[in-house]
């Protein structure tokens, strides 16, 4: 291996994995004061999965780990680095991804979590970017997993409406060559300041858990949808943009979008204040909902089994979620 040309983070292997359980709207207006055509209309979603009592985050993190794993030809035993990005952990601690090294027997692997909510896969993602960039680690599993469904309120239609589990995962390899390919590049933001748009407001350090917390609903999510909607496709412009600027590209430059899945209408306007032919976004949503952390992971995955992303491609991946956090990162695939 040459020494004097720089490391970069190649695509090896991904995959997926969502639980068998579909949850239509159908079957969600029958519960709620809503119906089919409101949820498609407002959201583009039709149906989410959900996950069985037995399947947990780190249960979803390790099928879609063996997934990805195996379509690099690699075991367990080569990873050197797992990262989790959820915010639907199995429990407070240990961290879920050392229950997926356990489950995989990636005995020599380091593995820890990442909390940035919808943008946790992207900020995962750069977190390992550095480390096989600069040779400290050889092997990364970067994983996004959510069991939403158990911290979602089935009496706010607002909110339960939108959200569904599953995982998503991609394993980088650290390699060395003249052609820039792989993770070319990613951008991560946060803004604390805007925290209130997208919350559980329950917590060990602020509530403590108490009956009365769990009765008030402070354990389930809160959002704030209108304001959540402006902020959302302004960021995801911007960082698009930055991410683009940062490596000599422009819009027409990218084959694919693969953006965070949260709601069909922000993923239709960011396109277009990009000004990106919306044919060339790939969207899953309508068949899983907002599956947080795991949404940019699992969309990838299928796009790539699809055939809509193909090698050489230019690859724009975009998100924002609570936190206020957004990012972007490009790869050449």
């Amino acid at each position: 291996m040459n020494s004097t040309l720089p490391f970069q983070a190649e695509i090896a292997g991904i995959g997926s994995y969502l639980p068998e359980k579909v949850l239509t709207n159908s079957e969600l207006q029958e519960k709620i004061d809503t119906n089919d055509e409101w949820i498609r209309k407002r959201t583009g979603i039709e149906e989410r999965r959900i996950a069985s009592k037995e399947e947990s985050s780190s249960v979803l993190a390790s099928q879609a780990g063996r997934r990805a794993l195996s379509a690099a030809n690699l075991e367990a035993g080569d990873v050197d680095l797992i990262i989790v990005a959820t915010s639907s952990p199995d429990v407070l601690f240990p961290a879920t991804a050392c229950f997926v090294q356990k489950e995989l027997a990636a005995s020599r692997a380091v593995a820890f979590d990442i909390t940035a909510v919808c943008s946790g896969f992207v900020f995962a993602l750069s977190v390992a970017e550095q480390y096989l960039k600069t040779g400290k680690f050889e092997t990364a599993l970067v994983i996004g997993s959510e069991v939403n469904s158990r911290i979602v309120n089935w009496k706010d239609r607002s909110t339960c409406i939108l959200f569904g589990d599953g995982a998503g995962a991609m394993v980088l390899k650290r390699s060395q060559g003249s052609e820039r390919k792989g993770v070319l590049s990613t951008h991560i933001h946060s803004d604390g300041n805007r925290s209130e748009l997208i919350r559980v407001p329950g917590g060990i350090g602020r509530t403590g858990v108490s009956s009365q917390a769990v009765e008030n609903g402070e354990y389930f999510i809160h959002m704030s949808g209108n304001a959540t909607f402006k902020i959302a496709v302004q960021k995801l412009e911007e960082v698009s943009r930055e991410a683009l600027a940062h490596n000599g590209f422009s819009t027409d430059d990218v084959d694919v979008v693969v953006p965070h899945q949260a709601n069909r209408r922000i993923i239709d306007a960011a396109a277009e204040r990009l000004d990106i032919d919306k044919g060339k976004v790939f969207s899953n949503i309508h068949k899983y909902g907002n599956t947080s952390a795991a949404s940019i992971p699992i969309a990838l995955a299928e796009a790539y089994e699809k055939g809509v992303i193909k090698k050489g491609n230019l690859v724009l991946l975009m998100v924002v979620g609570s936190g206020l956090t957004w990012g972007a990162g490009l790869i050449r695939w």
